[in-house]
């Protein structure tokens, strides 16, 4: 079994790392050169730096911050936020990026992602996928940082995009995200069933327990966090220490 993984994110709005309560109501949260820097230190990793209203405002991803962030950081760097194309990939791999994440475009352009799979590799793409959960049963795949239903079923979704070349899936429950109530462990259950590709499990953690309930409930290969991190609640270190004593392999 592969170690698993913990990974800070940076979710960042005008040049700042900023963090809401279900995708709204966001508070500053520092400067994501400094974060980055030290997360790498603290043995993030790696590390996921999005541009949430990037798509929204229709503008792209920001090369310098992630070029700047690149040259702080030895690990791992997944960038996403506002890739329209093949070659918003190569500008942020030339930057320094290590893989790339897309979403609303994956779902508005689906051929983008067996276009960036075959020129990149499918390690370089990133589905990031933001869901809420269905009425009726299910869950429903949104856009545009949570701003835009799209009536796509979220299993028929990441089955369609593993079929294309994503390497791996990002996935963020819109009803958990930023209520350190947990992970949506049902909706993380079903999709790791689903795919055999990698899995990333964002949204609600707020404790040590939440760390270990999400790894050993489901077969995500690692958990992502935010404000945890970022308000100093818990430190990378404290959650692998406690994971390796709860008997959970990690990377040390």
């Amino acid at each position: 079994m592969l170690a698993k993984r913990i990974i800070p994110c940076l979710d960042v709005h005008e040049g700042r790392v900023v963090k809401g309560v279900n995708f709204l109501n966001l508070r500053d949260a520092g400067d994501p050169v400094e974060l980055a820097k030290f997360y790498s230190a603290q043995g993030a990793d790696e590390i996921v730096f999005l541009d949430i209203t990037a798509t929204h405002e229709e503008r792209k991803t920001v090369a310098d911050v992630v070029e700047r962030t690149a040259e702080e950081v030895f690990v791992p760097l997944c960038v996403g936020g506002g890739i329209r194309a093949v070659q918003d990939f190569h500008l942020l791999l030339r930057a320094g990026a290590d893989k790339i994440a897309i979403n609303s475009a994956a779902v508005r352009t689906p051929s983008l992602i067996a276009q960036a799979a075959e020129k990149f590799g499918s390690q370089c793409v990133v589905l990031a996928v933001d869901a809420k959960a269905k009425a009726n049963g299910g869950w429903e795949v949104y856009l545009n940082g949570g701003r835009l239903s799209t009536g796509i079923d979220l299993i028929e979704w990441v089955t369609k995009a593993e079929n294309l070349g994503a390497g791996e899936i990002l996935l963020t429950s819109m009803d958990t995200d930023g209520t350190k109530q947990g992970f949506d462990l049902d909706m993380l259950r079903e999709v790791c069933k689903t795919v055999k590709i990698p899995v990333i499990a964002s949204g609600g953690c707020g404790s040590l327990e939440h760390f270990a309930d999400v790894f050993r409930k489901t077969d995500c290969d690692a958990a992502l966090a935010a404000s945890l991190f970022h308000y100093g609640e818990l430190t990378i270190g404290e959650v692998k220490t406690y994971l390796n004593n709860e008997g959970i392999e990690v990377r040390k």
